[in-house]
C-alpha cells in the first residue's frame, strides 16, 4: 500500500511540474509576441507619413551672422525632395535661381534667413512642412586684402567678425627671416571711410578712408581700441622696415641693415652695425649718399675722425641712405663716383644675415 502511495504522489508531482512549465512557456510566448494595432486613427497621410528630418544645417565654418553676397556658391537641399537640390552661385544682382520659385534675393541674408525664406516660399504652394538646408560652399563676397611685410600676403575671405590682429593671423603674421621685415606702422584703408572711429593713442587718421596704427602698440602693449574690427573690402598694408647701407672696404662687414624699431641711425651706429672700421679706413673721406623724395641723390662728405673725437656732430642716416667708407691710400676708391657706389650697394643682401 505504501508503495502505491509513493507512486501516486510521484505521478501527481510530475504532472503538476509539467503543467507549470507549459503555463510558463505560454506566458513567455505572450510576452514575446509583438503588439499589433490597427491603422492610426489619424488618416491624414500628409501628417501621418511625414518623418522628422535630421539636422539639416551642416557646419560650414561660417558664423551665423555671415551675410551672403555676390559670387558666393550655395548648396541648397530640400529634405526628401532630391529634384529640388541645387548648387547655385549668387549673381551680381544678389539673386539666385531656385527650382519652382524662380529668382530669389539672397544677397544680404544670412544662411539661416535664406533657409526660412525658401521654406516659406515652398510651403505656400508646393510642399507641406518643407525642410531646407542652406550651406555656403564657397566664399567670395567678403574679401579683404593683406599686403606688405606679412608671411602670406594676398586676398582673404572673412566669414564672420574679424579683428585686425585676427586678420593679420590669416596672413601668417608679420614677416620674418629673409622676408621684408615689418616697419613700425600699418595702414587700414576702407572704401566707406571711418565715420564712427574713436581715435586712441597709437592710431592716426591720415585720410578720410585711411588710418595708421603703431604695430608695437597693437601687438605688444595691446593698446585699447587699436585692434579694430575689420570689414569686407578693407586693405591692410603692413609697412616694411627702413634699410640703410654701409659700403666700402673701410668697414669689416658691408651690407644692408634693417631699422626695425626706428626711422634713422647715426653714422657711429651704422659703423657698429657693420662691425666697425678696418685699420686702414679712410676716416676723413667717408660720404653719405642720400636719396631725395624726387629720386635725385645728394653726396654729403663725412669726417669720421672728427665725429669720433666729438669735434663734429654725428649725422643721421635715413631710409635708403648709403654710408660709404673707402680705404686710405686708395686714390681710385676715393674718387669712386656716386653712381658706382649705388651700383655696388644694389648687389648687397638687403637684410643682415
Amino acid at each position: 500500500m505504501r508503495r502505491y502511495s509513493k507512486t501516486y504522489w510521484g505521478i501527481a508531482l510530475a504532472a503538476t511540474l509539467t503543467l507549470a512549465l507549459r503555463g510558463g512557456e505560454r506566458l513567455l510566448a505572450q510576452e514575446a509576441t509583438p503588439i499589433t494595432t490597427s491603422a492610426s486613427s489619424d488618416t491624414n497621410p500628409s501628417v501621418s507619413q511625414v518623418k522628422k528630418a535630421p539636422h539639416l544645417l551642416p557646419d560650414s565654418g561660417v558664423g551665423p551672422e555671415y551675410q551672403i553676397g555676390p559670387e558666393d556658391v550655395l548648396e541648397i537641399t530640400v529634405f526628401q525632395v532630391k529634384d529640388l537640390d541645387e548648387t547655385v552661385r549668387v549673381s551680381n544682382d544678389g539673386t539666385i535661381a531656385v527650382p519652382l520659385l524662380g529668382r530669389i534675393v539672397a544677397s544680404g541674408l544670412t544662411p539661416d534667413q535664406l533657409r526660412k525664406e525658401l521654406e516659406q516660399a515652398y510651403g505656400m504652394n508646393y510642399l507641406q512642412n518643407p525642410q531646407v538646408s542652406v550651406f555656403v560652399k564657397e566664399f567670395h563676397a567678403q574679401p579683404i586684402s593683406i599686403i606688405g611685410a606679412v608671411q602670406k600676403p594676398g586676398l582673404y575671405q572673412i566669414t564672420g567678425p574679424r579683428s585686425l590682429v585676427e586678420a593679420l593671423s590669416l596672413a601668417g603674421g608679420l614677416s620674418s627671416g629673409q622676408g621684408a621685415a615689418p616697419g613700425k606702422t600699418l595702414y587700414v584703408t576702407r572704401p566707406g571711410g571711418f565715420p564712427n572711429l574713436h581715435l586712441v593713442p597709437g592710431m592716426q587718421l591720415v585720410a578720410p578712408n585711411k588710418i595708421e596704427i603703431n604695430i608695437n602698440n597693437l601687438l605688444y602693449t595691446r593698446g585699447a581700441g587699436l585692434d579694430i574690427p575689420i570689414r569686407p573690402h578693407d586693405v591692410i598694408a603692413v609697412s616694411k622696415a627702413s634699410v640703410i647701407y654701409v659700403a666700402g672696404s673701410g668697414v669689416r662687414k658691408p651690407g644692408g641693415f634693417v631699422l626695425e624699431d626706428r626711422d634713422e641711425v647715426s653714422v657711429i651706429q651704422a659703423m657698429a652695425m657693420a662691425e666697425g672700421l678696418v685699420p686702414d679706413a679712410a676716416k676723413h673721406h667717408a660720404r653719405i649718399i642720400h636719396t631725395k623724395a624726387d629720386g635725385s641723390r645728394v653726396d654729403i662728405p663725412v669726417d669720421i675722425e672728427s665725429i669720433l673725437k666729438q669735434k663734429a656732430p654725428d649725422p643721421n642716416l635715413a631710409a635708403n641712405d648709403i654710408l660709404y667708407i673707402p680705404l686710405s691710400g686708395g686714390k681710385a676708391a676715393l674718387r669712386k663716383s656716386t653712381q658706382e657706389i649705388v651700383q655696388t650697394v644694389s648687389g648687397f643682401l638687403i637684410f643682415h644675415p
